[in-house]
């Protein structure tokens, strides 16, 4: 399923199921998400906790919702902000640390020159686009 917009937001899902929120669309890499997966089957732990953390993040926006409808208070409803900020941080943090253990070591230790240019400009692009943000 490639990215779509909904509104201020793109929504698209990667071959793992997870559905990604936010500004970030992500496009298949040269050969596919194939070569992605073996990272995510690795641990079914890793990724039940990337998955309930994200509901858990899923469940406060939907209370930060009822909070706007309700006319809580402004200060209330940014520091329930902050909060999913910080926990989608958190994931951030967490994916990016098995993508660095996993993807982006196969690649510099492998044997291809233009894998491991590739993995190192898409991580620059990353921090660039988050530097953006």
């Amino acid at each position: 399923m490639g990215a779509r917009s909904v509104g201020p937001f793109m929504v698209g899902a990667n071959l793992t199921g997870l559905v990604h929120y936010g500004t970030l669309a992500f496009t298949p890499p040269p050969g596919g998400w194939g070569i992605f997966l073996g990272a995510w089957a690795v641990s079914e732990e890793y990724k039940q906790d990337v998955l309930n953390r994200l509901k858990s993040i899923e469940g406060h926006v939907r209370g930060i919702q009822r909070m706007v409808d309700e006319d809580a208070y402004c200060i209330d409803i940014i520091n329930q902000i902050l909060a999913v900020q910080r926990a989608l941080e958190k994931i951030n943090n967490l994916i990016l640390e098995r993508h660095l253990q996993t993807c982006v070591t196969t690649a510099i230790r492998g044997d291809d020159p233009a894998e491991r240019e590739r993995v190192i400009a898409e991580l620059l692009r990353a921090f660039e686009t988050a530097g953006k943000m």
